[in-house]
């Protein structure tokens, strides 16, 4: 049986039963009601920090499997930039190398995209520094690819125009060597014969009597054919096109006009020493991309291997003077 609390009464000077208000009673438990939800919060609180709910567990994973596929992409990306490493190598060195066209530079193929930030969007996510680098490869992998297929368009241009081009690349003596008296002057640093000064020779001299028939070296148009009023005297220049051009100067007459098309071994002009000239020649260069270069590098028609060595052999050797 319950006890009851009993209260003794001053005013009345009696005994009787404690009672008190609900009121009272609710005062009372307050201070053990704050105390449990303290502990209940501290409870919940614990338990969420370290212990993951189901949706978080679920999450979780499905962002492990994430990072999981995003490593695999790495792989496969790696794989792929060995492929078009390869591509790029046997472009450079053997299709455009057969073709005698420029490699294209790495500046190009691996330029990236300029401009604002291109991943901002895939910026404050758990694993948005491995999702940027993965997004900054395939746009790296598909600049590359879209620079090859390019390449491999003009590639294919040449091919489809490669009768055209050996016709057009200036690949034979402008003088006959039976009408060659000697070369005087190679491609080189040689003496100025005016000046007396070591001064850089952009083409070779030809020697021969005046009026020995000049001949275009390859397919062109003239787009030069009048007296320079200078150092070239009577000047020819032809554009050969893919690049090339072809220079002849000194010339006693010219028998081409301007914006004429001429064949590879058509008289274009006769020998002459107008211009700075110290006797009867033909001055000839060849230029690629408006750079000169060795002409002697293209006369594979017109020596045998034997003289071909003997010219490069003269033509490196220092010194000497040209005619011009």
């Amino acid at each position: 049986m319950a006890h009851k609390k009993l209260i003794y009464d001053l005013e009345t000077l009696s005994v009787k039963k404690d009672r008190k208000s609900v009121l009272q009673y609710l005062i009372k438990l307050i201070p053990h009601i704050v105390i449990a939800m303290i502990f209940a919060a501290i409870f919940i609180t614990t338990f969420y920090y370290f212990y993951d709910s189901p949706e978080e567990i679920l999450l979780k994973r499905e962002n492990h499997q994430y990072a999981q596929q995003v490593l695999l992409f790495n792989k496969k990306l790696d794989k792929v930039d060995k492929v078009l490493s390869n591509l790029a190598y046997r472009d450079d060195n053997i299709y455009r190398s057969i073709f005698d066209v420029d490699p294209i530079p790495n500046t190009v193929r691996q330029s990236g995209f300029g401009g604002s930030n291109r991943y901002e969007h895939l910026e404050g996510y758990d694993n948005s520094k491995l999702i940027i680098n993965v997004a900054k490869r395939i746009d790296k992998v598909t600049k590359e690819m879209y620079v090859q297929s390019k390449s491999y368009d003009e590639v294919i241009h040449l091919l489809n125009n490669k009768e055209k081009m050996l016709r057009c690349v200036p690949s034979i003596q402008p003088i006959l060597n039976k009408q060659l008296t000697r070369i005087s002057s190679y491609f080189g640093y040689r003496i100025d014969p005016i000046y007396g000064v070591r001064k850089h020779h952009d083409g070779i001299d030809f020697t021969a009597h005046i009026g020995t028939p000049i001949h275009a070296t390859g397919d062109g148009v003239v787009v030069k054919a009048e007296n320079s009023h200078g150092g070239y005297g009577n000047e020819v220049d032809i554009d050969h096109g893919f690049s090339y051009k072809s220079k002849y100067a000194h010339m006693s007459k010219i028998l081409v006009k301007l914006g004429q098309k001429v064949k590879r071994g058509q008289i274009i002009g006769l020998v002459g020493s107008t211009g700075k000239s110290t006797g009867p020649h033909l001055h000839y260069e060849v230029r690629r991309n408006n750079v000169p270069i060795n002409p002697i590098n293209f006369f594979f028609r017109d020596l045998s291997p034997e003289k071909y060595d003997r010219m490069i052999e003269l033509s490196s050797m220092p010194g000497g003077k040209s005619m011009d």
